[in-house]
């Protein structure tokens, strides 16, 4: 383990392996069943009254609102993104800044899982049932970026198998379809499972390029009117009295700093939400809650295997092209760029995840990353949030030893209603990526609220243009 580990280091800079990019060619290499290919989700698109749109099954293209007010976004993460959607469909003008490239951040860095919500059905109901429902709006608004190959919660020791009467009852009441298999057959659907399984629960769960999905809702931002600016960080936020008028920035690719009004400022940095807001005077009570990740060589996997139990450290296995991705880890920082990755904890994390796919422990480590959670929690907790549609503070506070404690879901803090006001200035944390619609969702009621504005959102219906559009001129 120490000799892989050594390596990892020199791996990270090389990607000279055919196998990082590109769907495996699968050769049986038995006479069992065969188990029927992952299904892409098909839909078509529903544009907005009186809108026209682009292409057919796309986007619409939405003609400049002359006046409409301003909305700057700060953070080009996944939320910031589906954020400028959203505004961009209400008819708002909207920017977006960066301070590094779009998507770098925690949104990049994460494992690929879209969630049927399994996952936290005992831990945290909430963002279990919203991860159910946008699990399927995302199919439906962005067709062809997910792997459909569906997940296995596995019971291994009698402890496992104990859970299943918990866990099932929690998934029926999360709405979060699930069935039971019996060994046999989870092994013939996953060859490479532990053979010493007991049995394994089946959930509707997906994989996706971390950075793909994101990228669709900033390209179809951007063709809607988005001004959309990376490596361009924020080191000032203007005022008049207590009323946010804007921020200072740096273009960090010119050297040079200027000012952006707006009429409402959107704090969506992420684990960095803390830090933005204290440029405006005010606190959020984000628990920046870093995880750490692997990938080893090979797709040992075809589907997503979880542990069956309460959510853990190395216990979720993945399939990414021909690597698999193997997590997570968590704790509390006080700094989400100070994300140092023990080996200890990686050798925790293979050790774990080969107890669910054994081949693991045998695996050429790829490379390991660590990317911090935005978690809601701490003592920035002392403003009264106005919460969106769908969000809500988490339980628990961040002076836990691993931040599993905090929950999963999201919050949109007005900072109008803080003991120190600031008005023009609201921030958004918490949730997964799987949630980044809805999180955009009620924050973008909160903003059209405050603008007294009525403008109904749409984004549950219109597909979004390609990833692939990001990159055109």
């Amino acid at each position: 383990m120490k000799e892989r580990l050594r390596h990892t280091a020199k791996r990270l800079t090389t990607n000279d392996r055919s196998e990082d990019g590109g769907r495996p060619s699968r050769e049986r290499t038995d006479d069992g069943p065969r188990v029927p290919r992952p299904k892409r989700a098909r839909s078509a698109a529903v544009a907005p009254s009186g809108v026209a749109r682009s292409a057919a099954g796309a986007a619409p293209i939405l003609p400049p609102e002359s006046g409409a007010p301003h909305v700057l976004i700060v953070g080009g993460g996944g939320t910031g993104g589906a954020l400028a959607h959203d505004l961009t469909l209400r008819g708002l003008r909207v920017t977006v800044v960066e301070r590094g490239e779009i998507t770098s951040g925690t949104t990049g860095r994460h494992h690929g899982l879209l969630h049927s919500g399994a996952r936290y059905v005992t831990t945290d109901r909430a963002a279990a049932i919203e991860c159910s429902a946008e699990n399927k709006i995302l199919r439906r608004i962005c067709p062809g970026s997910f792997e459909e190959n569906d997940g296995l919660f596995v019971a291994i020791t009698d402890e496992d198998a104990a859970y299943e009467k918990r866990f099932l009852e929690a998934c029926w009441e999360c709405a979060v379809p699930s069935r039971r298999i019996e060994r046999e057959e989870a092994l013939r659907m996953e060859p490479g499972l532990n053979p010493e399984l007991r049995f394994a629960i089946q959930v509707p769960d997906a994989t996706m390029d971390a950075m793909r999905m994101p990228l669709r809702f900033f390209a179809t931002a951007r063709c809607n009117g988005a001004d959309i600016r990376p490596f361009t960080e924020v080191v000032a936020v203007t005022m008049a009295g207590r009323t946010v008028s804007g921020v200072r920035v740096r273009d960090r690719s010119a050297d040079r700093e200027y000012e952006i009004g707006a009429d409402i400022v959107v704090n969506a940095a992420g684990p960095w939400a803390g830090r933005v807001a204290a440029l405006a005077g005010v606190t959020v009570p984000v628990a920046p809650s870093p995880g750490v990740m692997v990938a080893v060589r090979g797709r040992l996997c075809n589907m997503v295997v979880n542990r069956l139990h309460s959510p853990g450290d190395g216990d979720i296995v993945l399939p990414q092209r021909q690597l698999t991705v193997v997590g997570t880890s968590s704790w509390l920082v006080d700094d989400p760029d100070d994300l140092a990755i023990a080996p200890e904890q990686v050798e925790a994390i293979v050790r774990g995840s080969a107890e669910l796919v054994p081949a693991v422990a045998k695996a050429e480590i790829r490379a390991a990353w660590s990317a911090a959670r935005p978690l809601i929690g701490g003592s920035g907790a002392g403003s009264g949030g106005s919460t969106g549609s769908g969000g809500s503070t988490g339980s628990g506070a961040a002076g836990g030893a691993a931040g599993r404690e905090l929950g999963r879901e999201w919050q949109c803090f007005d900072h109008a209603t803080d003991k120190t006001p600031a008005q023009g200035f609201v921030t958004v944390a918490g949730g997964k990526a799987t949630t980044l619609r809805a999180m955009a969702e009620g924050t973008a009621d909160v903003v059209c609220a405050k603008l007294g504005l009525v403008r109904p959102c749409s984004t549950n219906d219109v597909v979004l243009f390609p990833h692939s559009a990001w990159y055109s001129a």
